[in-house]
Formats: structure tokens, sequence, C-alpha cells
């Protein structure tokens, strides 16, 4: 499938990394790095303490084990989906990366189109924070926010309450640099064994928690 990339020009934005988390230092902007989103959910203390039990649970040698295989197989059906929209082929993969991007491509294939931002590097003087987006298209006719996931298994809406957060802050972001609105946030989640799952969000249910958290981030690193 062919997708019309309508591209938008963002400024330029470099990644800093500061006490061991990622800031993000706009050329010729403030003089502050900002924080990146991720590091600003990282705020979140009831999500750390869940991951701290995990950890403890299953040991820290499994923990590292499943993270590190969690965090390849993103990276790979990302690659895959980023150079599929943009028409460049792909590389042969390992089979489970393979499937997990094939169901990436079946809701890109069905659903996106008028592409106007790829792994865009954001900034928000606003939210004081920075990121980089997976993509910014019209997801069945409306513009949004498209955050492409990977997991082992299927997720409930309330154990992704975080990816909304984020994604509002992207959707801020980009509105603010280009003045384009961007109301919605879509989720796609493909799994190992099932078929891929859709979540639909509105960017203004979501962005006063992410500010929340935002505060919090500031407060424990004043």
């Amino acid at each position: 499938m062919s997708f019309v990339l309508n591209l938008v020009k963002l400024p330029e934005v470099k990644r800093v990394t500061i006490d061991g988390k990622r800031y993000y230092q706009r050329e010729g902007g403030v003089s502050v790095p900002y924080p990146s989103v991720t590091s600003v959910l990282s705020a979140d203390r009831q999500k750390k303490k869940a991951l701290m039990e995990w950890r403890k649970r299953i040991g820290e040698e499994e923990a590292n084990r499943i993270s590190t295989r969690a965090s390849t197989r993103g990276t790979a059906a990302h690659l895959m989906i980023e150079n599929y929209v943009q028409g460049i082929p792909n590389k042969e993969q390992m089979p489970m990366h393979q499937a997990m991007f094939n169901q990436l491509k079946m809701v890109a294939d069905k659903y996106v189109n008028n592409i106007r931002c790829i792994e865009g590097q954001l900034y928000s003087d606003y939210l004081r924070c920075a990121g980089t987006v997976d993509m910014i298209a019209e997801f069945d006719g409306r513009l949004s926010v498209i955050d492409w996931k990977t997991s082992t298994k299927r997720k409930t809406r309330s154990q992704i309450y975080n990816y909304f957060k984020q994604e509002s802050a992207y959707a801020v972001m980009f509105e603010e640099i280009t003045g384009i609105n961007v109301p919605r946030l879509v989720t796609i989640v493909s799994t190992e064994d099932q078929e891929p799952q859709i979540f639909i969000e509105r960017r203004d249910d979501w962005i006063n928690s992410f500010i929340e958290l935002r505060d919090i981030f500031e407060e424990d690193n004043a």
C-alpha cells in the first residue's frame, strides 16, 4: 500500500542524559533542557512501586531478561512499521518480530493515511518537557497521535493509562509547534498470539493527568 506523506518540518532537538534521565535540548531555544515524556512518566509512584514489587517477586535476572526481550521486540516492530509506511523495504526479521509487525501493518493498511510526522522530536514550553512521538497521522480519517506497541499478552484499558497520558503530551506539543490540533489518541497493541488491539481516547481527557505527573517530577528533581 502507498501512504500519503505530508510531513511537517519540526525544529531541531537533541537528546542529552542528565543524572541517568533523558532530556531534550532545543537548538536555539531555552538554555535549560526539558525532561523527556518518559522521564516524567517515571514519577508515577504507584507504577514505580508496582514495578519494584514485580522485579522483587520474579527476581532481577528474570526481570532483566523479560525487559530486554520486550525492548528488542518493540524496537524491531517500530522500525518495520516506520519503514513500511515510508516505502522502505524491511530486512528479514525473526519470526516473532515479523508476526507482530504484520499485525501493525494490517491496522495501518486499513486505517492510516495523510502522515504528518514519523518519529518526530517534539517539545513544549507550556508542558516544560519534550519527547519523540511514533506517528501523527489520520486514523480512520481523523488526525491522531498514533502509538505502536508490542506486548506478550493482551492489555486492558486500565493497564495502559500512562500510554494515554504520554500521547496526550505529544498532541499538545505538536499543536504548540505547528498550530495543528490533534484531538485523538490511538494506541495499537500487537501481541504474540492474538489479534491487534486498538484503543482510542481523547487528548483532553488525559492531559491534566500528565501535567500532574510533570509537577511531581519537577518536585522530585528540584
